[in-house]
């Protein structure tokens, strides 16, 4: 079942005459796009300590998962925000002519990478060296660009079926992984610290977990659209620098299988590996995307052949609410 919270907001604004009427607040849903998780820890952040109502905003987060499709409800106008991916869905958004804008990025590197053995490979490039279990959409999609980039084969990938135990058994197999999963699995299940090369240090320079929103809330409610993005924002450096305690039990709350063990690990990896805080958003603030870096992801696609050549993408992103150095003073 999807869970929902929401920030109660029943605050109230005293009047100069010494009443009390109830403050306005902008119901709005925000959905992810997998189960709730360390990664999604920002959002959940600014739920628990107020600061979307601070600007305005009611926020609910509804979670996604195996069998939820939430970018098809903020499509259907069911919910109002949503947790993309990568930038290839931002292209293939721009292909298909779906007016969805993407309007932050609350990570800089994606959290993609591939596992290998202790001593199996020391190197991205050693990889090539084994047998990699990938899945279909990594196939199609990462792994076209490590071919065309690296020299990877078609040869050495088998499927990968989430399962760990044919790279647990052999050493001469590597395996697809989140950052924060595979490598946590293997470390505690296993018991022992695997290799692990993210593809963004190997140059897969697309941005990830975005915030999507139809092309019409941009137009029509952009001042919403900057308290949702700004809120957002600032509910990563919280999350990742201050008291996450309320956030966590919140991630806990909607997603039963997620332990403060499991969190901490998660976020000790997205701080060492600068996921979330690093490269532009060092200088611009978290959330920062800049046209010469997605300008740069986008050739690297169509050199892999996983996206057309002369698409203009230019309208499904927009730089309008990010890039302002929101934020960094709570780091």
């Amino acid at each position: 079942m999807t869970l929902k919270k929401t920030l109660a907001c029943a605050l109230l604004a005293t009047t100069t005459a010494g009443s009390a009427i109830a403050a306005d607040f902008t119901p709005v849903t925000f959905g992810t796009n997998w189960l709730a998780q360390a990664e999604h820890g920002g959002f959940y952040q600014s739920v628990a300590d107020g600061t979307y109502a601070d600007c305005g905003l009611d926020v609910s987060i509804v979670t996604g998962g195996p069998q939820v499709n939430n970018r098809a409800l903020l499509l259907a106008g069911k919910i109002d925000y949503h947790m993309g991916g990568d930038l290839l869905q931002t292209f293939n958004a721009a292909k298909e002519g779906i007016p969805i804008v993407a309007v932050m990025a609350a990570f800089q590197k994606h959290p993609q990478g591939i596992l290998a053995h202790p001593g199996m490979a020391e190197s991205f490039e050693d990889l090539k060296d084994l047998t990699l279990l990938i899945g279909d959409n990594g196939f199609a999609s990462y792994y076209q660009w490590m071919i065309a980039a690296y020299g990877f084969t078609v040869e050495q990938r088998e499927p990968y079926t989430f399962n760990p135990a044919p790279f647990v058994a052999d050493k001469n197999k590597g395996m697809q992984g989140y950052l924060s999963s595979e490598p946590y699995v293997i470390e505690t299940e296993a018991g022992f610290t695997p290799n692990f090369f993210l593809i963004a240090d190997a140059g897969y320079s697309s941005y990830a977990t975005t915030v999507e929103v139809m092309e019409k809330t941009v137009a029509e409610k952009p001042e919403e659209v900057a308290c949702f993005v700004e809120g957002s924002i600032k509910g990563w450096y919280n999350f990742l620098y201050g008291d996450n305690a309320a956030a966590t039990a919140m991630i806990i709350g909607d997603n039963p299988d997620m332990s403060d063990d499991k969190i901490a690990y998660a976020i000790d990896k997205m701080k060492s590996e600068g996921i979330v805080d690093s490269g532009d958003a060092l200088e611009l603030g978290i959330g920062a995307m800049t046209d010469e870096k997605i300008k740069d992801f986008y050739d690297k696609m169509v050199d892999a052949g996983v996206i057309e050549a002369g698409l203009d993408y230019s309208k499904s992103y927009t730089l309008d609410f990010v890039n302002k150095k929101v934020g960094m003073d709570l780091k």
